[in-house]
């Protein structure tokens, strides 16, 4: 049995899911899950909806929910309209009924939150939850129509969640027990079961959703309740690759990494994987594989728990633009206990996660994502000492095998950028991650430097 999660590039338009219809059809005998995320964009115009409604500009909530329908709708008659199964004619009518009681349920959610005037993270789950809805609907209504043993289920039945909206964590023991019950009874029958990434639901059946790029964690949360054969992400590159291609044409796409390298590399920029999906599948030592829905014939990138030893020192580089550095400066950290816990205990009262963290006698540096919280936090750390911060950074993540016990990889990665000021370095957390903070304008220069001096070679088993 195996898990096939359908990004939104891949579930866009007909076109796109006619051709996951055919990737499908060619792995039947696995036995597949397939999980989909919405159509392309779809999240993004709910969240629109979400808002305006919030900002009871309801004539700009009408317009948007009239586009996502006939949007749907348009792509459902494409699909299902010219279907040569003789129920074709009545499945397309009961999927226009469906598509558009959804957007009239859509629609008195958004009057609700108009006439409120407050979007709460529960009300926002529960409108962005209809684009994996929808796009489930019209796959498995195509599937069926193309002659595939197709099963429609509610995500929501056996993804069971915590209530913190928006990022909900995955309750796994009455998730692993609900999705056995759910699916294998429809595996068994010989049918291909298709659920929505991205959704979940609390006990109570409150619907959640975990985190934008979720259905990547789903379907792992999935194969590994199943303790699926392998996990496969279908997207729209053709695997893992050195760098990003858009900043280095020429990065290499690679054959096979560990799992602990590819959490590594989603971390801290690289777009094609969810940092969370690995972890479902590292405890159940699931492969998980990632393909190209447009370039099926390429063999992608093979996630295991333990690649394969490479004859390049990296494997990968990733960056992360738009980073803020939070300075503390204070003597009383000198040879002072509980200084540390102090600063942290800060950004949990906000609620801000660090990525990167240096520390000296008497300062310590600390980068973030997110600057919603920035002036309280700051107001809060001035208790403990001076503070500064600095905008417009970028984090760059080289990643390798072992790199902590490498001699000399670092000086030759800072001898390779020696004509840049580097602000922070981070290497000892992990052994197989060098880390550091430029500014903004220099880090594609940095990265092609890097990426050149890494990569002019490159170990054929292991990069093509």
């Amino acid at each position: 049995m195996i898990v096939m999660k359908f990004g939104g590039t891949s579930v866009q338009d007909a076109t796109a899911i006619n051709q996951v219809a055919e990737i499908v059809k060619s792995k039947i005998k696995l036995s597949p899950v397939v999980v989909v995320s919405a159509m392309s964009k779809v999240t993004d115009a709910l969240l629109r909806i979400a808002q305006t409604a919030h900002d009871r500009d309801y004539e700009e909530t009408k317009r948007i929910i009239r586009e996502l329908c006939e949007r749907h709708v348009q792509t459902a008659r494409e699909l299902l309209a010219q279907a040569n199964a003789p129920n074709a004619p009545t499945k397309l009518q009961e999927v226009e009924q469906e598509i558009h009681q959804y957007f009239a349920d859509l629609d008195n959610l958004a009057r609700s939150v108009a006439t409120l005037g407050e979007l709460t993270p529960r009300s926002k789950d529960a409108i962005v939850s209809f684009g994996e809805r929808l796009s489930s609907l019209i796959i498995a209504a195509t599937f069926q129509a193309q002659g595939i043993n197709a099963e429609l289920v509610d995500a929501r039945d056996f993804l069971i969640t915590d209530n913190h909206f928006t990022c909900a964590a995955p309750r796994m023991d009455a998730t692993e027990a609900r999705t056995r019950t759910t699916l294998l009874p429809i595996l068994n029958a010989g049918r291909v079961a298709v659920a929505q990434g991205f959704i979940g639901a609390t006990l109570e059946g409150v619907t959640t959703t975990i985190g934008r790029g979720g259905s990547d964690y789903s379907a792992a949360i999935i194969g590994a309740a199943l303790n699926a054969t392998a996990i496969e992400i279908w997207t729209d590159v053709d695997g893992l690759l050195t760098c990003d291609p858009r900043v280095v044409p020429e990065a290499r796409r690679i054959r096979v990494i560990s799992f602990a390298e590819a959490a590594e590399l989603s971390f801290f920029g690289a777009k094609v994987l969810h940092p969370s999906t690995v972890l479902p599948a590292v405890e159940k030592k699931i492969p998980v594989q990632i393909f190209n829905t447009k370039n099926p014939a390429s063999e992608g990138t093979l996630i295991l728990a333990e690649a394969p030893p490479s004859r390049n020192l990296i494997k990968a580089i990733a960056f992360k633009r738009g980073v803020t550095v939070v300075n503390v400066n204070s003597t009383r950290m000198l040879l002072a206990h509980g200084f540390l816990r102090g600063i942290f205990d800060v950004f949990a009262k906000h609620q801000t996660s660090v990525d990167v963290v240096t520390t000296s006698e008497v300062s310590v540096s600390m980068t973030l994502d997110s600057t919603d919280r920035l002036a309280a936090i700051k107001r809060d750390l001035s208790a403990i000492g001076e503070v500064n911060s600095e905008n417009e950074k970028a984090i760059v993540c080289v990643v390798g095998d072992n790199l902590k016990f490498t001699p000399g990889v670092a000086a030759r990665l800072f001898q390779a950028i020696s004509n840049f000021n580097i602000h922070m370095i981070s290497q000892g957390a992990s052994e197989i991650n060098l880390t550091f903070v430029v500014e903004n304008r220099d880090v594609e220069k940095v990265v092609r430097q890097l990426h050149q001096e890494f990569f002019a070679e490159v170990d054929s088993t292991v990069f093509e």
